[in-house]
Formats: structure tokens, C-alpha cells, sequence
């Protein structure tokens, strides 16, 4: 039987879920994170496992109700998926909100507060980071010039979100796994596809498309956080390092997702450093005057009006109190 001043000397154990598995933000950041850096910055004293949030068994649409629960005390959430639940936090990555990097820390910046508190008193999760993966951008097996150039063509699409967008548009999207992207567009099921720039080039996308757009779609915002009762149980000099430590990790990913966001695009146009060969160079389509007027556009006709449909009036409340002026749109309650 352990005595209790050995218990007391035994490490904290904990158990994480990250985010999404195989890809660089939870094999190089992540998972080193928490199994040898936590370790160290707590003097030992934290010993971690992390598993992705999409194995297991796990269901990423539930996991507000189950870091509520406390069954997952320190877990990610990628709101896209969480706001089937929770509409009001994805207002962050709606689509063509942020058309690049530098527009997407300021949108996090303004709304980071509103956060906190929507999963706090919502939710009972205390948030602790807010990571970011690649910009999800549009690959097409043919030329087009911009948005209002892709009426008509099949677009594969990963969220209701983006299909509302197609068919603002005049395309017809087309819902495909990420698994079937190339045999999708090579067959002709598709003619364009919507995907992260560096992941894109991985699977083989820029071997079968001829143009990709530089404007992101959505960047796929994701957070993470515990569970009010586990963090409160955590001693101070504890939670500290690792509050420090989820800092500096969130950083990391800003940083990585930035980077691989432009090494996306490199690599699509024939970057030599990028390694694999590819059948051709795609030709980068540069977000034009046009594009950036129908936008706005979108943003204000259909992105925001659909995405208060399934929010609410509360939506628009936080949408005016944070994000108006800095997008320059106000929201109206239909």
C-alpha cells in the first residue's frame, strides 16, 4: 500500500486530447509538447499522454459536452466541428472572413475575451490556447482568374460553411473525404477542390489540378482547454508552467501554420526544396480588386446571414460588439 507521503511525492499524471493526428502541428508540436516538455518545465512533476482527437473512438462534435463532463479533463476542440453545439464559436473562421494570416490574428485578437468567456460560463472549460492550422485554399483542374470565375464548376467541400459559399457563388459543391480528393478531381467528379496549400500538395493535388487561389478560404481555428474542476485542481505551481508552456506552444503552431501556409504554395509551383516531383507547376491565381470587393460581398450577403440563422441574436450582439469594425460589416439580426 502506498503511503501517503510517497503519494504525495508521485507525479500528476494527465491525460490529453490534441488535435487532428499524422498531421505537423500534433507530430512536431504537440505531442512533444506534453510528453517531454511539460515533463521538464514542471520539474517532473507532470507526466503527460496525449492521444489525436480524431481516434479513439472519440467524437469531435461532442467534445464541449465532454471536457464538460470532466470525461476528457484537457482536450482540443476544432470549432468548426464544436459549433454544431456551439454556433457563436466559430465567428473567428467563418468562410472568407479572414482572407490571410495577418487578417486572422487580428480577428482572434478581437474576439479571444468572448472565448474565454462563451466556454467558461457556457461550458466550464477554462481556455488555455488557441492554435491554427494552414489556410484551406481553392485548387482547380483548369484555369480560372478569381471567385466570381468558378460559377458552374463542381467544388469539392469539407463544411457547410464552404458549400454555402459555392453556391453564393454559382458552383455546386460537392462533399468529398479528404482521402478521395485526387481520384476525386482526376475522374472528374470535381473540378476544383478546396484544401490546406501544403496538404494539398502532399496527396498528389497539384498533379491533377492547373491553378490554385491564394486567398484562403478558412484556416480551421481550433482550442484548447480543461476542465474548470480538473485545472482548479491542478496547485498553482503547477498551472503556471503549463499556462506559460501552452503559450509558448501556441506561438509555435502560428508560427508553423503561417509557414506552411507560403511552403504550400512554394511547393505547388515548384519549389526544388519541397522534394517531390510533380507533373507540372501550378499556376497561382493572386487575389485581385474584384475578388476582395466580392468578399465583402459575400461576407455581408451570405456568410454572416446564414451563420446568424443557425447562431441567433446573440451572434449578432457579439459579432457588433467585437468584430464589426475591424471587418467592416454589421451584422443584422433576419
Amino acid at each position: 500500500m502506498t503511503s501517503p507521503a510517497r503519494a504525495k511525492d508521485e507525479p500528476i499524471r494527465l491525460q490529453v486530447v490534441g488535435g487532428l493526428g499524422g498531421v505537423t502541428q500534433f507530430t512536431r508540436l504537440e505531442q512533444p509538447f506534453w510528453e517531454r516538455e511539460i515533463p521538464v518545465r514542471t520539474g517532473g512533476r507532470v507526466i503527460a499522454t496525449i492521444i489525436p482527437n480524431d481516434s479513439g473512438g472519440l467524437r469531435g462534435q461532442e467534445m464541449l459536452q465532454l471536457m464538460r463532463l470532466g470525461v476528457v479533463p484537457f482536450g482540443t476542440g476544432l470549432l468548426s466541428v464544436v459549433s454544431a453545439e456551439e454556433p457563436e464559436l466559430n465567428a473567428v473562421d467563418l468562410a472568407i472572413l479572414n482572407p490571410d494570416m495577418a487578417t486572422l490574428k487580428k480577428t482572434v485578437a478581437a474576439f479571444r475575451a468572448h472565448l474565454v468567456n462563451i466556454l467558461r460560463d457556457r461550458w466550464d472549460i477554462e481556455l488555455l490556447a488557441i492554435y491554427a492550422y494552414p489556410a484551406q485554399v481553392l485548387f482547380c483542374r483548369s484555369a480560372f482568374r478569381g471567385l466570381d470565375d468558378i460559377a458552374g464548376r463542381r467544388v469539392r467541400t469539407s463544411s457547410v460553411a464552404q458549400s454555402d459559399l459555392m453556391k453564393a457563388l454559382g458552383a455546386i459543391p460537392v462533399v468529398v473525404p479528404f482521402a478521395d480528393v485526387v481520384d476525386a478531381v482526376r475522374q472528374g467528379v470535381v473540378d476544383c477542390a478546396i484544401t490546406g496549400t501544403l496538404s494539398g500538395f502532399e496527396i498528389g493535388l497539384g498533379d491533377v489540378t492547373t491553378h490554385v487561389h491564394s486567398m484562403a478560404i478558412s484556416w480551421g481555428i481550433s482550442f484548447f482547454g480543461a476542465n474548470v474542476t480538473a485545472w482548479q485542481a491542478l496547485p498553482q505551481d503547477v498551472r503556471a508552467p503549463i499556462r506559460d508552456g501552452l503559450a509558448d506552444l501556441e506561438g509555435r503552431i502560428w508560427q508553423q501554420a503561417e509557414s506552411d501556409t507560403a511552403r504550400g504554395l512554394d511547393c505547388n509551383t515548384g519549389a526544388s526544396v519541397c522534394g517531390r516531383p510533380q507533373a507540372h507547376r501550378l499556376v497561382v491565381v493572386p487575389q485581385s480588386e474584384a475578388d476582395a470587393a466580392r468578399r465583402l460581398s459575400l461576407l455581408s450577403g451570405t456568410v454572416l446571414p446564414r451563420w446568424i440563422e443557425r447562431c441567433g441574436t446573440a451572434c449578432v450582439d457579439a459579432w457588433n460588439a467585437y468584430l464589426a469594425k475591424l471587418h467592416t460589416t454589421t451584422a443584422k439580426a433576419e
